[in-house]
């Protein structure tokens, strides 16, 4: 072959190289917000879900809408962020978790002798969703995510307003194994959780996650959830995070605060 065929099946080659990566880029730029918008109507839907709703109803939005009131918290003191000093990085209609926990001003590195969830950073403030229901308030939706054999879990957990009783629990993101791991998403699996304390009296976390079955006879079985059968490490991967975030660097402070006013 010649010089002067090598170099024209280069150019060619270099010619169709660029024409495809304008193509891939100028597709990434224009799909950027139809992807967005289809991640929070996925939140919404799983918000909706383990609130209690239909989160497959056409109007999903209307009902979320009319329905859910999220809010900022600062997690170390438990108060809630005025809307006036919400930006555009910390506002619940763009609150990204994982965005803000890397983030210098909004996130932290957590101390490795509390990181029982396996997250190493954590954002600084989170949102929680109240539920109100016949327009009186029902439940806290708080998110909860760590650490599991494969993957980060994220998920949310539904407290109800005595801040004791789980009301749900979903996992809207995770990379488990299929059918061992990936059970955390079964229906069947997450219907265990409803009815459980997640608190004791004093207001101390006790929810916990086991390995095996729970005996109905067991005195421990109004806090405890049967584990994911062959799936040891998920499981603990999922009592480790739930104590987390119930705990004092999760959304202690706030529930504290919460108990301390009368809720009608």
């Amino acid at each position: 072959m010649s010089s002067d065929s090598v170099k024209k099946t280069i150019g060619v080659a270099l010619g169709v190289c660029a024409v495809a990566s304008i193509f891939v880029s100028t597709a990434a730029v224009e799909l950027k917000p139809i992807q967005v918008a289809n991640k929070k109507a996925d939140m919404v839907r799983n918000i909706l879900d383990v609130g209690g709703f239909d989160s497959e109803s056409p109007d999903f939005s209307k009902v979320y809408e009319e329905h859910i009131k999220p809010e900022i918290i600062n997690l170390k003191t438990g108060e809630v962020i005025p809307e006036e000093k919400y930006t555009k990085e910390l506002n619940p209609d763009d609150f990204d978790i994982k965005s803000l926990a890397d983030s210098k001003t909004y996130g932290e590195a957590i101390p490795p002798n509390e990181d029982i969830a396996g997250i190493k950073r954590m954002p600084k403030y989170m949102v929680v969703y109240k539920v109100i229901k016949d327009g009186k308030l029902s439940e806290y939706i708080l998110p909860i995510y760590g650490k599991g054999l494969w993957s980060t879990m994220y998920g949310l957990l539904a407290l109800d307003k005595d801040l004791h009783t789980v009301k749900g629990l979903t996992f809207y993101d995770q990379g488990e194994t299929p059918g061992l791991g990936g059970e955390v998403e079964n229906p069947k699996w997450r219907a265990l959780w409803v009815g459980k304390q997640a608190y004791d009296s004093t207001g101390r976390p006790i929810l916990q996650v086991i390995k095996g079955k729970v005996s109905a006879n067991d005195p421990r079985a109004k806090y405890t959830i049967d584990g994911l059968s062959g799936a040891t490490l998920t499981t603990r991967g999922v009592n480790n995070l739930v104590h987390f975030w119930l705990g004092k660097n999760g959304y202690l402070p706030y529930l504290e605060n919460l108990r301390g006013k009368k809720h009608e």
